[in-house]
């Protein structure tokens, strides 16, 4: 079977890439390369020894999906990760956000709907919970007003997806992903960040190489215990293999609904702090940080309950926080050496 994968190069994307190869489906990637690297595809290859079908191409260009989707009539299942997605970013630059998150997202939707049936992953995020008002979240939690055009643009998506799949043939699961963190194993792919780092692992990692002076710490006065920020961090590659079986799930027509919704995160919440000593701990260094004001659009806590994922998806995420730290501390190393 031929599954897209939009936006394959980056960092969930292409280590999705790689557990999508390794079940036996047949990949086409599209990318534009806004926050990537070619060189990732040389990483896949090394990984899986498969050559996997790429293009350049942008989802803002609605005249390119058209013509994208009429020589590739034969894809059984879309996993949708082309989005910008960075909380400060988009409270500084709302309309890209709006711009490429939702145009994408709809001009995908306009040619699946005309296919006979189609499969739809995409790739949401807890943000869609605002400041939950329980924790752990469930994926019954109520939406909350999002904190950040980015958060917004993921309910808005979501919304758009679950009207859509009433009047067509679409099927999709919605997967809410909590923090994505780590590299395969093999170091052949990780993230990739252009520019300075908008997550927090990253520039970790790039700190603890001297190519950042130092970490900030965006505010130790929340109500928490070492008053830090709170999430869930998930290794990148338990999080891959949840979309291989999301998708598998539609494709053997298992899906309880036209539209399901999972939460994946690790069911842990970890402070900043205690992201900072993992690191410490794997990498035997000292890691240079300041704690400086809070960062608009952040929220207190925020880490899954997973059970629906673990009973009805049935998926689990297997690797700890410091097997993660591990892996993107040898990723960072071998990047740079």
């Amino acid at each position: 079977m031929k599954i897209l994968v939009t936006g394959g190069l980056g960092f969930i994307g292409s280590h999705t890439v790689v557990e999508l190869q390794n079940q036996g489906f047949e990949v086409v990637i599209v990318d534009n390369l806004s926050n990537t690297s070619l060189n990732v595809l040389d990483g896949i290859a090394n990984i899986t020894g498969i050559n996997t079908a790429f293009e350049n191409l942008d989802l803002r260009e609605k005249e390119k999906v058209q013509d994208f989707f009429k020589r590739h009539r034969d894809i059984s299942g879309v996993i949708h990760f082309a989005a910008s997605k960075a909380v400060g970013e988009s409270v500084g630059n709302p309309l890209l956000y709006y711009e490429n998150n939702l145009n994408t997202l709809i001009y995908l939707l306009q040619e699946l709907q005309q296919q006979p049936e189609s499969n739809f992953i995409f790739s949401s995020s807890c943000t869609v919970y605002g400041q939950a008002e329980k924790i752990p979240i469930t994926e019954d939690a109520s939406i909350q007003t999002a904190m950040s055009p980015y958060g917004n643009t993921k309910q808005i998506g979501e919304e758009i997806i679950t009207d859509t799949a009433k009047v067509t043939n679409t099927n999709a699961i919605l997967l809410r992903y909590f923090n994505p963190i780590g590299a395969h194993p093999t170091a052949e792919i990780g993230e990739l960040p252009i520019g300075v780092p908008q997550n927090l692992v990253p520039f970790i990692t790039q700190t603890g190489l001297g190519l950042r002076q130092e970490l900030s710490v965006y505010g130790d006065d929340y109500p928490t215990p070492d008053g830090t920020a709170v999430r869930d961090y998930i290794h990148v590659v338990d999080l891959a293999k949840a979309h291989v079986i999301a998708l598998k799930r539609l494709l053997d027509k298992k899906n309880l609904a036209k539209v399901e919704t999972f939460n994946l995160g690790t069911g842990t919440g970890s402070s900043v702090l205690e992201v900072i000593c993992a690191f410490e701990k794997v990498s035997g260094q000292k890691l240079p940080y300041k704690i400086v004001g809070r960062r608009e659009g952040d929220v207190t806590s925020a880490y899954a309950n997973t059970d629906k994922a673990n009973n009805v998806l049935g998926w689990k995420a297997e690797s700890t926080l410091e097997q993660a730290m591990e892996s993107a501390w040898k990723w960072e190393q071998k990047i740079r050496s």
